[in-house]
């Protein structure tokens, strides 16, 4: 009983090593993870115009097909405005099913960086999170600066988000 709980040690130690020797990535840089990160954002975006157009076409070739009296209201709206708006609707909730498609295009396009990208992220919303000023003291003259870190896509954003911050903290506390 216990040669074999040695042996799975070592052998859980031998596949732990094993696998440490095997992986020959190089660790995620700061500046590729704001690449990774800025490209997507990018694929969201095109995504969401994509699908909010498909969205649109698809509402639009719905209500182009169904028979529709031009001078009886809708719920006593005009039938027209009616159906603008139910076009507008369809792109509307196809653009919000754009970054979900976004996502998953990013992340086969980025398989084999995606776990480093994962932890780099995660990690880079702890430091947002470890840095970021109180909200409670923001007001019309003093906004809190990029409260999620949306806009943050290099060290240079990132430095200048860290020195807003601290604008923000110094304002704060000379007007309270």
């Amino acid at each position: 009983m216990f040669q074999l709980g040695v042996y799975n040690k070592a052998l859980t130690r031998k596949a732990i090593t094993g696998l440490r020797y095997k992986s020959t990535s190089q660790p995620l840089t700061w500046i590729e993870y704001f690449k990774l990160k800025k490209q997507s954002n990018r694929i969201n975006m095109v995504s969401g115009i994509f699908t909010g157009l498909g969205g649109a076409l698809i509402t639009l070739n719905y209500l182009g097909n169904i028979e529709i009296d031009p001078e009886k209201p809708i719920m006593g709206f005009d039938p027209l405005m009616v159906m603008g708006g139910v076009v507008g609707l369809g792109a509307f909730v196809g653009y919000l099913a754009g970054p979900t498609i976004g996502t998953i295009a990013f992340k086969l396009i980025n398989k084999s960086k995606l776990q480093q990208f994962e932890l780099k992220n995660s990690e880079f919303l702890t430091r947002l999170i470890k840095n970021r000023p109180d909200p409670s003291y923001q007001s019309f003259s003093n906004p809190i600066p990029d409260y999620y870190g949306e806009k943050i896509y290099s060290l240079k954003d990132y430095g200048q988000w860290l020195r807003d911050c601290n604008a923000f903290r110094r304002k704060a506390k000379e007007f309270l």
